[in-house]
């Protein structure tokens, strides 16, 4: 969303969620010869100021790129191309009945317009390994209990998900993994010796990664966004997290997810992000992805999300509406 739209939407602000106007300062380069980190006062890398990883690359590879994790310039135009037009597309002549499956317009993404760059070529899934770019397969368990969660999502508030909500980031925007969406793909860190601290945009959450050496929380004591813990493996930030609960359910997984995060900053504009996702009682393996964040102007504006939304008033009601018609339609069997 460019700058010259921020005085008219400043009136809306307050009650909508609205997208950072932060825009991507520079592509993905590969580190120069020359350069050299900034280091904070303890002598390791600074990682310090707002990034941004919106990317228009898939978490799994489409079908039209099957067998090539990276693709041609020539390529990814084409595909960006078309993956622009279908999304940014002018609904000014739509009525209510037409528009009306359409949560946001196009004015609300801000989700990039171009494929990841890493190591100066294009990526076609953010998925590196397994070598298809796909998520494994999920274990029976992890079937048999997601299968068990669905029959109840509409039950209550409470079986929503933390996403819609507004108690957390959807599409795991906070982390761990922390992936781009739709909007709202800005991060800010603050970097200290004992403690680095990731602001998120979306919904405000904010992750604290502890670095004083301390071992992971009690395995009774669970949290949304995990236990995280952090040391430096040489210029790299390492990032080990333990201790979710069973709402988090990311891609199907349970309370014993292991994720663990590289962040290394590669030159002064882009911070490598790696992650590995290990669940043994969710998926037939673990499996890894990798993008960059890269430097945005900021600053970052409040994501005026809440719990207790009048969407979740029609989401309830619209489950209450389907359950009468079943059972009169029962009736008349």
């Amino acid at each position: 969303m460019s700058h010259r739209l921020l005085a008219s939407l400043s009136a809306m602000s307050a009650i909508l969620a609205i997208p950072s106007v932060a825009q991507p300062v520079a592509k993905t380069t590969t580190k120069p010869n020359t350069w050299t980190a900034p280091r904070t006062p303890d002598g390791h890398p600074d990682l310090q100021g707002i990034w941004t990883n919106a990317t228009i690359t898939p978490l799994e590879r489409p079908a039209m790129f099957t067998g090539k994790l990276t693709v041609s310039d020539a390529e990814a135009a084409k595909f960006e191309h078309q993956n622009n037009d279908a999304l940014y597309v002018d609904r000014r002549g739509a009525t209510a009945e037409s528009d009306r499956d359409h949560a946001y317009n196009s004015l609300f993404f801000d989700r990039g317009t171009e494929l990841a760059r890493v190591d100066g070529v294009k990526r076609s899934s953010l998925i590196i390994d397994p070598p298809d770019g796909r998520v494994p397969p999920l274990t029976a368990e992890a079937q048999k209990r997601n299968a068990a969660r669905a029959r109840n999502r509409f039950d209550g508030p409470e079986d929503r998900p933390l996403g819609e909500r507004c108690l957390m980031g959807f599409g795991s925007t906070s982390g761990p993994p922390m992936l781009p969406v739709l909007y709202n793909n800005n991060y800010q860190i603050v970097q200290s010796a004992g403690t680095i601290m990731i602001l998120v945009e979306m919904v405000h959450d904010v992750r604290l990664i502890h670095m004083d050496g301390r071992p992971h929380l009690a395995s009774n004591i669970r949290q949304w966004l995990g236990d995280s813990i952090g040391h430096w493996e040489g210029d790299t930030l390492v990032v080990d997290t333990t201790n979710f609960t069973d709402k988090t359910r990311f891609r199907g997984s349970g309370e014993n997810l292991h994720v663990v995060e590289r962040f290394t900053r590669v030159d002064d504009k882009t911070i490598l992000y790696k992650v590995t996702l290990d669940d043994p009682t969710s998926f037939t393996k673990p499996w890894t992805a990798e993008y960059p964040f890269l430097a945005t102007a900021g600053p970052i504006y409040e994501y005026a999300c809440h719990e207790g939304n009048y969407a979740m008033v029609d989401i309830l009601g619209g489950a209450r509406a389907t359950e009468k018609q079943a059972a009169e339609a029962a009736k008349k069997k």
